[in-house]
């Protein structure tokens, strides 16, 4: 970017040079310095494009944060401005999100007048005025106010949540589910989108019920028997209506709205009219119209409950009917994906509409009550012009009255100053509402079907045009609303959708004051008008309001929704939406991590908390499956792998999302920890002083055996064996596994594959377990005694006699199959075939349930109790139940072997730990046969040396020097007899259990300590050696 001036030379005169002096430094130039280096100072700087000024860097731009326009490119990634490294642009967009490109509403169009035409609905024309007659106009009042309360409560909460970024489709649904997670969303998208689908039919209903009433008003005319079945018909054939209107799309929807939207406005103003110019005719005074009265004003002002259909109402019942009245207000939000811009409408919008309707409400209320008798009898010739209403009142005492506040539903129509045109605004109010659900529940039910949340329901998310119409979610709704209509009870609807409204609108409230509550830090509305406290509040009053309005109808709801969040809770699905519980949980889980490093340690608390090295946690299964029994809802596990080599971002990333997606398709619960770049005992003590945080940290080392150690590079062993000396000098508790198949399945079975994942290369086979063609080393099993176990030990003395042959299993061959078949997940080969079914149990041995047998205990020093305690573990399993404890512990020749049984069957039931038997060894210091140590000789003689032998330098096989070897001698003894006691007594035990033999630091080396190891634990069954820290675990107290 910067050009020297070809006209100036870096070896100018010394009399050219100046002293410059830039604000308060001050740079004093040394000419005969400079003229002997590069310099600046005579350079230009030549004009080049903002382009090529920012190099890779990239400028903030809208599309850098868009979670489905974001690609590699778009913004520039660190590995390329630090490493250099050059990404392809993605060309696949697949999966990006189908957007709709159609039509889309402003905040009038698309919410204010949407909302003012649901709320303005079936009720309003219908009910409103048997609201009056039974409540009175006091508590008429009440029921509009409670319901604009639960409402406006409801819209403040909304505004907030729609406001806190981009809303898409989906409505009520989308802002739960994105709030409180997709457990709560998807149970309320499945209520709300059945409620909408109601909706259909109680507004369709009441235009049943209207155009009913008018022609017989009118023409005269029924269809059938002027009743339920005229409703069916008329309801249906409406049904079929509106549903090829919004099959069409959602411009000729909006375009009918508009149409509902004047005749409404008209009719409404015909009916304040019509109350101002009073009756007009004897036949509307008889039929209780009187025109504003103060008498009727005092006589409406109290409530007057009666039984209607069966049942006596109440100020719930009556709200229970009213309350759909105010549902419209979601009838802009459910549309939220055809705004243009819907944090800024429906906030708007909503708000407006609900002050708008609750006043009108109010009003007309005030109206119907000031000027219409509660009961008129329909008959002129009882009523006069100079009557008073307490005459008119008593006409009704002694006959039947079907008109009046109490008895017609067509009251706004006699008082209105042009009936017909009441029916008018009655029609577009219904048609227009449900219109509006007809959209609203298909789009709910897109969404959700979209989202994946539960199973076999995608079917009906399907978009079809340019503005993706859920074609068949709106058949789903037209036949929901289809058996509705079919009911044809204005009051035995409603109840219902009122229930699912309230529990929508509950949720709303809940989502606004658990996000506010917990405040993340992505929670940034900028509608400020809210406060969580009111949306508790409002989330009070909606619970409330579904029980007292109808407690059978509350508990199906609530049934309902918990069912399906259970659902979806044990479904799992891979969805992430940063919802308010993640922060809830880590919010949880960072004060109690808090909280417990407060609390001092106690032996009663102490829990197993296992960093298991497995590397890739696939190609270790049962070494996973085997720690996850001791963690299993009981403590932390955490899965350390250790590379020698550095590992890039991506690759790192790659590798960790592998292990984690393997550990929960494998339903175990542990965290995964990856170092590179690290040897792997610092890798190993690094981990242990890393992972975890405050006491949540691991306190036990579990290391699979090195089986393959004697093929090894002795640096290899040293390496394993400096392991297991940092966890002991940390006081890390150290376990480690062996089978006698091995552990690393590496090139055995197939990597595991994930999803947008690369693949990474085939790894060469595993270090311990080269093959899987032979259960055992041919080499070894030839020259390793086994023992025929039905030899006691007192029989045996200081000389080890028995067959060298494996007993035969207790276990008939159908039930081994029956218990190895339980439980199995099926591994394959690289090549994508199924393992053979030997193989298949080797790898799940541990996640199978065992065989009727024991754990052997071979507690040889007191470790604080760790090799006492982990089996003990085990046996509270479902897998391990059927093995039982058996405990081993040393003794001299001349200790009564009886006492020392007894001493450890005491302490063991103070530890509560049940066992089957004592077993005490009485002589373990004789020495070892002949027999042993030629088998010890023979493992061996490829690794012992002379001390000045030159090949010791060589560190590609492992060495044990002579001088090494004698001075641990005595030890050697003991190992080679635990050996002999072990396959005389052991052989047949699920699992063998041993304290971990450990060795002053610098004393042993690796290859002999593994000789020590291979001496306890070759061709025996599964083995554990534990060595605790020498702190207590195990207590006689409660």
């Amino acid at each position: 970017m910067y050009e020297q001036d070809p006209s100036q030379s870096s070896g100018g005169k010394e009399g050219s040079l100046q002293d410059h002096s830039v604000g308060r430094f001050s740079i004093h130039l040394n000419a005969g310095k400079l003229d002997e280096k590069a310099h600046l100072r005579d350079s230009i700087r030549m004009t080049r494009s903002l382009k090529d000024h920012l190099n890779r860097e990239t400028l903030p731009s809208p599309d850098n944060y868009h979670p489905h326009l974001l690609t590699i490119g778009s913004r520039a990634t660190l590995d390329e401005l630090h490493l250099g490294e050059v990404y392809e642009q993605k060309d696949d967009h697949s999966e990006a999100e189908i957007v709709a490109a159609g039509f889309k509403f402003g905040w009038v169009q698309g919410v204010f007048i949407r909302c003012l035409l649901n709320i303005w609905g079936v009720m309003l024309f219908l009910r409103l005025s048997w609201v009056v007659g039974q409540a009175g106009i006091l508590q008429a009042i009440l029921i509009v106010l409670l319901a604009t309360a639960v409402t406006i409560f409801t819209a403040l909460s909304m505004s907030a949540i729609s406001t806190n970024g981009q809303i898409k489709g989906g409505g009520t649904y989308y802002m739960i589910s994105r709030t409180l997670g997709p457990e709560f969303g998807g149970a309320i998208g499945i209520i709300f989108a059945f409620a909408n689908s109601m909706g259909i039919a109680l507004h369709t209903v009441g235009f049943c019920e209207a155009l009913s009433d008018m022609l017989k008003e009118y023409f005269d005319i029924e269809i059938v028997d002027g009743g339920l079945n005229d409703i069916r018909i008329i309801g249906s054939i409406t049904l079929v209506v509106l549903g090829a209107i919004v099959a069409i799309g959602m411009e000729w929807e909006a375009k009918a709205q508009l149409l509902f939207m004047g005749i409404l406005i008209v009719a409404l103003a015909n009916f304040i009219v019509g109350s101002i110019m009073g009756p007009t005719s004897d036949d509307e005074l008889s039929k209780g119209f009187i025109g504003y009265n103060l008498e009727i004003i005092t006589t409406n002002f109290e409530p007057d409950y009666r039984v209607t259909n069966g049942l006596e109402q109440s100020f719930f019942t009556v709200f229970a009917i009213f309350f759909p009245a105010a549902t419209g207000i979601l009838a802009g939000a459910n549309i939220s994906g055809d705004l243009r811009n819907p944090s800024e409408a429906i906030p708007k919008g909503t708000i407006l509409a609900i002050i708008t309707t609750s006043f009108s409400y109010i009003l007309f209320a005030i109206i119907a009550g000031a000027t219409t008798l509660r009961d008129a009898t329909g008959d002129p010739a009882n009523y006069t012009v100079n009557g008073t209403v307490s005459e008119y009142m008593k006409t009704c005492e002694n006959e039947t009255c079907e008109w009046g506040l109490q008895n017609s539903y067509q009251v706004m129509t006699l008082v209105s100053a042009f009936g017909p045109l009441n029916y008018a605004g009655c029609f577009a109010a219904t048609l227009s509402s449900a219109l509006a659900c007809f959209v609203s529940a298909p789009k709910i039910f897109q969404a959700l079907c979209n989202d994946k949340i539960f199973p076999y329901l995608h079917f009906f998310g399907k978009g079809y045009g340019k503005n993706q119409e859920p074609l068949r979610a709106y058949a789903l709704a037209f036949a929901i609303a289809l058996a509705c209509i079919l009911i044809a009870e204005l009051n035995t609807i409603a109840p219902l959708i009122t229930n699912c409204y309230l529990a929508s609108y509950g949720l709303v409230n809940l989502s606004t004051f658990h996000v506010d509550l917990f405040k993340p830090v992505g929670w940034r509305p900028t509608f400020r008008y809210y406060n969580k406290w009111l949306s508790l509040l409002g989330f009070s009053l909606s619970l409330a309001a579904m029980f007292l309005c109808s407690w059978p109808t509350a508990l199906v709801t609530s049934a309902l929704v918990f069912t399906f969040f259970f659902i979806v809770k044990y479904r799992k699905p891979d969805v992430n939406w940063g919802s308010s519980t993640q922060v809830q949980v880590y919010k949880a889980a960072l004060s109690s991590v808090q909280q417990f490093s407060t609390i001092d340690e106690h032996i009663k608390t102490y829990t197993p908390q296992i960093l298991v090295m497995t590397g890739l946690p696939n190609m270790r299964p049962s070494l996973v499956d085997f720690a996850y029994l001791f963690c299993k809802n009981n403590s932390l596990m955490i899965c350390g792998d250790i590379l020698k080599e550095r590992q890039s971002h991506k690759q790192r990333t790659e590798r960790t999302q592998r292990s984690l997606h393997w550990l929960r398709a494998h339903k175990t619960k542990s965290f995964y920890s990856l170092m590179d770049n690290i040897s792997f005992p610092n890798g190993v003590g690094a981990m242990l002083q890393a992972t975890g945080v405050g006491k949540m940290k691991p306190n036990i080392l579990l290391l699979g055996y090195q089986s393959e150690w004697k093929t090894s590079k002795n640096s290899e062993i040293d390496e394993y064996f400096a392991a297991i000396n940092t966890a002991l000098e940390m006081h890390i508790a150290v376990t480690i596994l062996r089978v006698e198949e091995g552990l690393d399945y590496t090139g055995i079975i197939r990597d595991f594959d994930i999803k947008d994942l690369v693949k990474e290369k085939p790894i060469k086979e595993g270090i311990d377990n080269p093959t899987f063609e032979n259960s055992r080393e041919s080499d070894d099993t030839a020259t390793f005694p086994t023992f025929d176990t039905t030899e006691s030990i007192e029989s045996q003395g200081s000389e080890i006699k028995g067959e060298t042959k494996f007993p035969s299993p207790k276990e008939s061959a159908a039930d081994k199959k029956k218990r190895m078949k339980k439980s199995r997940i099926v591994f394959k080969d690289p090549q994508g075939n199924e393992l053979p079914d030997e193989v298949q149990n080797n790898i799940c041995r541990f996640r199978m349930k065992q065989k009727r047998g024991t754990i052997d205990v071979w507690w040889l020093y007191d470790d604080g109790g760790l090799s006492m305690l982990l089996p003990h573990i085990l046996t509270s399993r479902s897998n391990w139940a059927k093995s039982k404890l058996r405990v081993f512990c040393l003794a001299d020749d001349n200790e009564e072997q009886l006492t020392k049984q007894k001493s450890m069957r005491l302490l063991l039931e103070k530890f509560r730990i049940p066992v089957s038997d004592v077993v005490v060894i009485h002589d373990m210091t004789h020495p070892p046969s002949k027999q042993t140590k030629t088998w010890f000789d023979n493992l061996t003689s490829e690794f012992v040396r002379k001390d000045d032998d030159p090949s010791n330098a060589d560190s590609n096989i492992p060495v044990i020097k002579e001088s090494e070897l004698l001075a641990q001698k005595h030890k050697t003894f003991n190992f080679m007899r635990l050996r002999e006691l072990l396959l005389q007594n052991s052989l047949d035990a699920n699992l063998v259990v041993m304290t971990l033999p450990i060795s002053q630091k610098g004393i042993v080396s690796g290859p002999l300590y593994m000789c020590w190891l291979e001496t306890l634990t070759a061709s025996m069954p599964p083995f554990l050696l534990v060595r605790g820290n020498h702190t207590s675990v195990l207590t006689f107290h409660s």
